[in-house]
Order: C-alpha cells, then structure tokens, then sequence
C-alpha cells in the first residue's frame, strides 16, 4: 500500500468521525429544543406572581430577572423528612390553583411528591441544604425560569411597565417537575409570547 493511500485512508476516517460527531451534536440539541416544547405544548398551565425584586436587578442586558411568591417555600410545610447533615438538594413543591387566580404552595417535600388531582408539582434546581439547621422560616429555591429573554431594546419598557403594574407569568410545568415560561403577563394580559421553536 503506498503512501498516498494510506493518507486517502486516513482522511476518510476522520471525516467520517467528523460527520458522526456533527450529527451527534445535532440530535442533542434536537432533543433540547424538542424537550422543550413538549413541555410548552403538553405542560400544565399555571399562573404564578411575580415577587419584587431590586429594580437595579430586574432588567439585565436583554433578559428580565424575575422572583416569585412560590420562591420562598415555607419550611412548615415540608412533609416527609428533613435531610441531616449539608449537601446539595433539592425541593418537590406542590402546587394548588388559589383564591387570586395564581397557583400557591400547597406543600413540599426532599422526596417526589405523588400526583393528586388539581395540582401540579414544580421540581426546584439544587441548592445547598444544611439540614435541619434552616435559617428562618423559609428556604429560597429557583425553578429555572427566574430568567426571561425580551425581544432587544424592549427591556426598558418593561421595566417601566412593572414599575406601573403587576407582572405574573404563565408557565407550563412537565411530568416531571420541570418548568417553562409560556407568556409573560403586564395587568394581566399578554406582553411576550414564547413561541414552541
């Protein structure tokens, strides 16, 4: 065999490792984009308040800092045990349609919660525990949807709005806990709509 083919051999290996490693890459992030709009399109619609946050914080660049009322999850209502000792964990938080039309915490547990009708459960993102040693009476968690993209130069705006007005979101939460922003809201109506890609 010479050395030309042996080089031509060569060559077609990686680019057939090049073209399986890009196609790899595509199926993930195929499966990203899909994952989430099964979930804005299968996914329980809840309506949740927006909690204040420091205005110096609320606009940053083109995304919207957002904190809600089901934030704070109550440490009363933790059902099941408590962890002992510190590590990284993270909260199953029930969700119950409440009296103002937004979805409140009804409770919340260290270990999945079970379907009850009417509900829904939102998953938390991990925070570190440090067991039964809870400063105060709540624990502070994020779902992943403390964050909200605005269209660029509109950010300002906003901001100016919820100053004036009550900004609430409709998120769609999946089977298995996890949350996705569907429509930011200004008074109650519609100001962004997300779209499924």
């Amino acid at each position: 065999m010479s050395i030309f083919s042996l080089i031509g051999h060569s060559k077609r290996r990686y680019a057939g490792a090049a073209v399986i490693v890009a196609a790899l890459q595509t199926a993930v992030i195929c499966y990203i984009v899909e994952s989430r709009a099964s979930i804005l399109r299968n996914g329980t619609e809840v309506l949740l308040k927006t909690a204040p946050v420091d205005p110096r914080d609320f606009l940053r660049g083109d995304y919207v800092v957002l904190n809600y009322d089901i934030s704070s999850v109550p440490v009363a209502g933790i059902v099941g045990d408590i962890p002992q000792g510190e590590a990284e964990r993270s909260l199953w938080v029930r969700l119950k349609p409440g009296a103002s039309g937004f979805w409140e915490i009804a409770e919340s547990s260290f270990a999945p919660l079970p379907e009850s009708p009417s509900t829904v459960v939102l998953h938390s993102q991990p925070f570190y525990s440090y067991g039964t040693s809870f400063q105060g009476d709540s624990i502070h968690v994020e779902y992943g949807i403390e964050r909200y993209y605005v269209p660029e130069g509109t950010g300002k705006a906003l901001e100016e709005t919820r100053q004036r007005g009550q900004v609430s979101i409709a998120a769609s939460v999946g089977a298995d806990g996890t949350a996705q922003i569907k429509r930011l809201l200004v008074d109650g109506k519609p100001a962004y709509e997300e779209p499924l890609y």
